[in-house]
């Protein structure tokens, strides 16, 4: 089971995505393998928002390969469902990137979660393939926050 820290995050987005035909198994649910998919998606649209390409800091020389991913399944998605993909982190990330998500539809008290999720991500250096420390410009992602 996902623990969401009950704090208020210091970085969220959320990203508003339909789920697909193609990615529909055959009981009509959204297949639990994509579910990984969403969580990168709304992340690299955060970064992107925040104005930070995840291709330019491969042109700078980091990766950031996923070293622990977890989720958990409520209730399924099915084919055409508006989601909204909250992204959440509670840390300043220092060599790990720890990020959270919530998968949601409908709205107000219709609201209903359907997936939580984490993924720890750690900065690396691409030439040596050894963690290192996260670029000023993610941190400073924190100090303008």
């Amino acid at each position: 089971m996902i623990e969401i820290p009950a704090e208020s995050p210091v970085l969220s987005y959320t990203h508003a995505l339909r789920s697909r035909y193609s990615e529909t198994d055959k009981m009509g649910y959204v297949y639990y393998g994509h579910y990984l998919s969403y969580f990168e998606v709304a992340r690299t649209e955060m970064l992107r928002e925040a104005g930070i390409a995840y291709s330019d800091m491969e042109k700078d020389g980091i990766m950031l390969p996923v070293i622990y991913a977890q989720a958990s399944y409520k209730y399924p998605i099915h084919y055409d469902d508006r989601m909204n993909i909250e992204v959440m982190m509670f840390k300043k990330p220092l060599i790990k990137l720890d990020t959270y998500y919530r998968i949601t539809t409908g709205a107000g008290s219709g609201k209903r979660v359907h997936v939580t999720g984490q993924v720890i991500l750690c900065f690396t250096n691409a030439s040596t393939r050894k963690p290192c420390r996260a670029p000023e410009y993610i941190l400073n992602l924190f100090d303008r926050s």
